[in-house]
């Protein structure tokens, strides 16, 4: 297709015709929950997300009324611990991190000039788990079977179950479903932001938005999987007495501490980061010029990400340390606070630069950064060692958590939302409701949480559900409950503006003027997104590229059709965004929320110790996964396909250039990450005891050794039938593949009987090794699973040796299987005893 072909305007009215008929979203009810489109999943996510905040806004509110005024009794103090602990939760788990994501999954593929993100299904098994998790553990309270042990839930008083209800099992089962959407919404935006960028788009030209998103989304990944380690430890120790936590076998309840703050304070900056990415793309739409300070901005987001991670220490201060770990997380800490500088003296640089235009996102914008600073400020102060010791658990704590959420993320929220609303709904919300809400919740927010500071200096511990009359604090709390529902009253005025949106007319297109690819939406809500993939040359297209939204719009750059009647869109280069190929997505579909379904079976019924309905569930899980993914990787009708411009593009790659290759990788970071969490825990209790294991008899060295060769042949003969397919020798190829399984089905058994004479119950030594051996004969069955269903790919002639992205990715899950093989027999053979 040349330029000047779509002169023609038949042509492009047959052009958008196909493109509305592919995208058209599904009809009934029943129909469009197995919707698979980005734009429909991230509406759907933030809704959800949304009503989760207002129900853990009402537990607040019940908590502040309890705190009121001295000894009152409006809730028992189960009741207040169930409330406390499922705000935390939900705030935390089905509220921040899981709005960045929605909010995400709509924005990215436009900013991005997409049709849509890779792995659209995905999006939906992630909605789905969200959603069934959520509710799982939400709706507990109306049992009183809540959770009640706060949201770190920190032992031995949540371990031992005579001391700790069915609520703890709920938590810990429950988000971890909730974690496994968290890491499935990470892939795709990852993979979202590296490969279908458009042509042009090289990293330096990303939106800063992307960038945020991407280093965001890398956090999760090293981030959530600990905690998931964590919670398997946690429920090994509930469900089967292994003395992880418990110190009279060997155990320690510190290790817990140190997983779940290695996830606990990245997850500050994770839900942070993407409320200055929204910052990012409001501040040069309103100064009307580029933002400045566009490379250090990057460099400070991958800075605070990466200081994030050796910063969790800082809330252990009071377990004992010592002195020279007290040093280097509290300089950590305040260390912090540079990149973080750095990226919000940009922004008041480029409107300090720019011609302001003042509106109510820029004004929701101004305030939370003023409440945040008011955080950051304390934060410095709390690490301060001496300082913290004195603060410690009292309700300066709490205000100066909240100050930074609220801050660093509700407002940032609430201002993306005024800017973003007619970008989804094609309708502008209330100025006039906007800045009376902002207000109100402004006065609220300093209302509420600034007392908090000096009722914590005078002495209110947090976490307690009355007080004496005594501490003279009365007027502190009071005040603090009127702030709270005065914050409360300026959502609600929010609310009622989302309410009365519907009834306003329609916005025009890109009303506020802004420069970035989000804008090029359609007023008319086209449901195929971009009228066609851009050409891109700058980080602004709208403002500096000449005609282009006009050129856009009439089809002029690449992908206008869709001739084949396929959801499709381009795949390009991770470094320089070059054209690699085109990627057809997935359709409306009910296997995402079949397979969702399933394993919120496998969680919930172990939660009730239903275990052989539980396995059932796993079992129509794995069933469901196969069943997904039989139909992707599809051998196209035709080899290549012209995108416009001359171009040519092939329908289908494998390896390190494909999404899918990208996809394994990504998901195997995640899940080494968490099995490094796991090693972490062996050498934790190998270092602090200098009897570990003493006293046991240990696997020894030979069966590990054992395992570990046949792991290795099963990776090594992976490995060959790779190399091997893509020579033509298909025959060949599946004899390996068959070996493969076999080999990897032997080390399973082989590493069984490492466990042999290990009772796991007897002290933490035995049980920390039948952890890691589990861990990795279950990687071993996965890796038999995914050779035997690359051969049936073979045998069914949906994989050959110019199409063999099947192949390529199990070489990525066999590369990582053979790692971790590597790191459990050799810690378990070479490191059984004591410590040296």
């Amino acid at each position: 297709m040349s330029l000047h072909a779509q002169d023609d305007p038949a042509l492009r009215a047959a052009q958008e015709e196909r493109l509305r008929a592919v995208w058209k979203p599904p009809t009934g009810l029943f129909f469009r929950w197995t919707d698979t489109n980005n734009n429909q999943i991230g509406v759907w996510y933030t809704l959800t997300a949304f009503g989760f905040m207002l129900f853990a806004g009402v537990l607040a509110l019940i908590m502040r009324t309890q705190l009121a005024v001295p000894d009152n009794d409006l809730v028992s103090a189960n009741t207040f611990n169930q409330l406390f602990t499922l705000h935390g939760s939900v705030m935390m788990f089905l509220f921040a991190v899981p709005m960045f994501e929605a909010v995400s999954i709509i924005l990215l593929p436009q900013l991005l000039g997409a049709r849509d993100l890779p792995f659209p299904r995905l999006s939906a098994f992630g909605y789905w788990s969200f959603l069934i998790g959520g509710v799982f553990v939400s709706g507990s309270i109306f049992f009183n079977a809540a959770p009640d042990g706060g949201w770190f839930m920190y032992p031995p008083l949540t371990t031992r179950t005579d001391l700790s209800g069915l609520g703890a099992d709920i938590w810990m089962l429950g988000l971890s479903f909730i974690e496994v959407s968290s890491v499935a919404a990470a892939v795709e935006l990852i993979v979202g932001v590296l490969k279908c960028r458009p042509p042009g788009m090289r990293l330096n030209l990303m939106p800063l938005y992307a960038w945020y998103i991407l280093v965001v989304a890398v956090m999760i990944l090293f981030a959530f999987p600990p905690l998931i380690a964590g919670d398997l430890l946690f429920e090994m120790e509930r469900l089967l007495n292994w003395p992880f936590f418990d110190a009279a076998r060997g155990g320690d309840p510190l290790l817990w501490q140190h997983l779940f703050w290695i996830f606990g304070h990245p997850e500050v900056y994770i839900v942070f980061l993407p409320s200055i990415a929204l910052f990012a793309m409001m501040i040069p739409t309103f100064a009307q010029r580029h933002l400045l300070g566009y490379p250090w901005i990057v460099l400070a987001a991958v800075g605070t990400a990466f200081l994030s991670f050796g910063l969790w220490v800082h809330h252990m201060f009071a377990t004992g340390l010592p002195k020279i770990s007290l040093a280097f997380f509290s300089a950590a800490s305040e260390a912090v606070a540079i990149p973080t500088g750095v990226q919000i003296f940009a922004f008041i640089a480029t409107l300090w630069a720019g011609k302001v235009k003042w509106s109510t996102p820029l004004l929701y914008a101004s305030g939370s950064l003023a409440i945040f600073v008011i955080g950051g400020l304390t934060g410095v102060m709390v690490a301060i060692a001496p300082f913290d010791w004195q603060a410690h658990d009292t309700y300066f704590i709490v205000a100066h958590l909240h100050y930074v959420l609220i801050g660093g993320t509700l407002l940032p929220l609430f201002g993306g939302l005024y800017y973003y609303w007619p970008l989804i709904t094609g309708k502008k919300l209330s100025d006039r409701m906007g800045r009376t809400a902002f207000w109100i919740m402004f006065v609220g927010v300093n209302l509420t949480f600034f007392p908090m500071h000096l009722s914590g200096l005078e002495g209110m511990p947090r976490r307690v559900f009355t007080y004496p009359a005594e501490l003279n604090i009365g007027w502190l709390n009071l005040a603090s409950t009127a702030g709270s529902y005065l914050f409360a009253a300026g959502v609600l005025v929010l609310v009622v503006d989302l309410c009365l949106s519907p009834t306003r007319a329609k916005a025009p297109r890109n009303p506020w003027a802004a420069g970035t690819l989000e804008w090029l939406a359609h007023p008319e809500d086209e449901d195929w997104g971009i009228r066609s993939i851009p050409l891109i040359e700058s980080r602004y297209p709208i403002w500096d590229q000449k005609d282009f939204v006009a050129k856009v719009d009439e089809g002029r750059f690449f992908l206008p059709d869709a001739e084949e009647g396929r959801r499709e869109t381009i795949v390009t280069s991770v470094l320089d965004a070059k054209p690699v190929s085109v990627i057809r997505l997935g359709t409306p579909s009910v296997k995402p929320m079949s397979t969702a379904i399933a394993l919120g079976g496998v969680f919930i019924l172990t939660t009730y110790h239903l275990y052989l309905l539980a396995a059932i569930c796993g079992v129509v899980t794995l069933g469901c996964i196969l069943w997904w993914l039989w139909d992707t990787a599809e051998i196209p009708e035709k080899p290549e396909k012209p995108i416009g411009h001359g171009l040519h593009l092939p329908l289908y790659i494998s390896g390190p250039a494909a999404p899918g290759w990208w996809a394994m990788f990504i998901t195997m970071m995640a899940d080494a990450t968490a099995f490094s969490g796991l090693v972490f825990g062996y050498y934790f209790y190998w270092t602090i005891h200098p009897d570990f294991g003493a006293g046991f008899d240990g696997p020894g060295s030979g069966a590990p050794l054992f395992a570990l060769a046949l792991s290795l042949g099963s990776w090594a003969a992976t490995l060959a039938a790779r190399e091997v397919h893509a020579r033509g020798s298909v025959t060949v190829a599946r004899t390996l593949l068959i070996g493969a399984a076999a080999l990897a089905i032997a080390s399973l058994f082989a590493g069984l009987a490492c466990l042999d004479g290990l009772d796991p119950q007897a002290h933490v030594y035995p049980a920390i090794i039948w952890v890691l051996v589990v861990w990795t004969v279950v990687h071993a069955a996965v890796a038999a699973i995914m050779q035997s269903y690359t051969l049936a790919r073979s045998i069914a002639g949906r994989m050959t040796p110019g199409r063999d992205a099947d192949l390529r990715n199990i070489t990525v899950y066999a590369h990582f299987f053979a790692l971790t093989a590597i790191v459990t027999y050799l810690t378990i053979g070479l490191f059984p005893e004591t410590g040296l």
